[in-house]
């Protein structure tokens, strides 16, 4: 299988979740893979940071392997070592590399949407997300995004809203 035909079945994943999930008022914005990091994204395709959110993959440090996605807006830092370490009950988390994103999620780095996720990880949201009109999100692969209203997430099975996931970056 190519990358071509991975991310097909990804994207085809995700449009599918969407409409299981009821979430209707949604747009798929296609891009060009090479800008399919946040930051390059909003440059070239000219959205603000702030309306942006990446769902990062947070991984257990020590002792056996635990898991949860976060989601928070591009523009702020994510409290992985006090907020999301707690929440997981580790003692120690980190970033997941791109090599675990891609066991646990399916997904790449510039692609990973908190839509379609494996059953049963943790998905936590910054609180914040929701005094957005909308949020851009991966969508699977790195060859498009979902523009959506944040409180649509709130469809997600086992997602929490959680106040101080993330600090705004100075």
């Amino acid at each position: 299988m190519t990358a071509t035909d991975d991310s097909n079945v990804l994207e085809t994943r995700v449009r599918s979740a969407l409409d299981e999930l009821g979430i209707a008022d949604w747009e798929w914005i296609s891009i060009d893979p090479q800008y399919g990091d946040t930051a390059d994204f909003c440059a070239q395709y000219g959205y603000d940071l702030p309306h942006s959110a990446n769902t990062i993959i947070v991984a257990s440090k020590r002792g056996s392997s635990a898991y949860s996605a976060c989601i928070v807006r591009a523009c702020d830092r994510l409290d992985v070592n006090r907020r999301v370490r707690r929440l997981m009950g580790v003692s120690r988390a980190s970033f997941a590399t791109p090599e675990e994103t891609r066991d646990v999620t399916g997904m790449m780095i510039g692609g990973v949407t908190a839509m379609a996720l494996p059953e049963g990880l943790p998905i936590y949201a910054d609180q914040r997300l929701l005094e957005m009109d909308y949020i851009i999100l991966g969508a699977g692969s790195r060859s498009a995004k979902v523009k959506m209203p944040p409180q649509e997430l709130s469809k997600l099975l086992g997602l929490e809203f959680i106040d101080g996931l993330s600090q705004a970056e100075n």
